[in-house]
């Protein structure tokens, strides 16, 4: 939330909400998905959380897009690295991924709008086939996605993995463009991590 400062900032909620039994984390990656999921959330049996940031993001769904509450799209295919991501960070994780493929690595990437309960499915699949996994949060790289998928991979298929989110500290006052930079969330860290896999 940038300049309302660090006591209206939350990098550890959906490590907090995961934690909580028969809880489901939802985080929308832009506005039709934001949309589709509310409407999903309240067809739910259940306790959700839903987390909506603040950031404009570019619109990577259409109108008529069919939301899964339990399946993660998988928004572009590759075999090189497998690149998961949720919320903001799902548009730099496309973007990286164009980067990528003009420098011969091909890179999935897969939308995990549902942290809790994590499609397993999708992420065993992807990471079984490029052998190099990156997680991308605008979330503390404790207990977030790159944390859910972490403990996934290693009960069933150890893998590769580089894990991009704010790391142990707490937010601060700055404009979103300069802190996400700050942070690393950005398009160029997730190229750096996969470079880093392929080396």
């Amino acid at each position: 939330v940038g300049e309302d400062g660090a006591t209206h900032q939350m990098n550890e909620d959906i490590a907090l909400m995961r934690a909580l039994p028969n809880m489901t984390v939802v985080v929308p990656a832009d506005g039709p998905e934001a949309g589709a999921a509310t409407l999903a959330v309240a067809r739910h049996q259940g306790p959700v959380y839903l987390r909506l940031g603040r950031p404009a993001v570019p619109d990577i769904h259409g109108e008529d897009y069919a939301f899964d509450l339990f399946k993660a799209p998988v928004l572009r295919e590759g075999g090189d690295v497998a690149i998961f991501a949720c919320g903001y960070m799902v548009h730099l994780a496309l973007e990286a991924a164009a980067q990528l493929e003009k420098q011969g690595i091909s890179a999935a990437v897969v939308n995990v709008h549902t942290i809790k309960p994590l499609d397993k499915e999708t992420v065993l699949r992807y990471a079984r086939r490029c052998g190099r996994v990156i997680a991308a949060e605008e979330h503390s790289i404790i207990g977030g996605l790159g944390s859910a998928i972490a403990e996934v991979l290693g009960e069933e298929q150890p893998t590769h993995m580089v894990r991009i989110g704010v790391r142990d500290t707490f937010g601060e006052s700055g404009k979103p463009a300069e802190l996400l930079e700050k942070y690393g969330l950005t398009a160029e860290a997730i190229v750096q991590a996969a470079r880093k896999l392929m080396q």
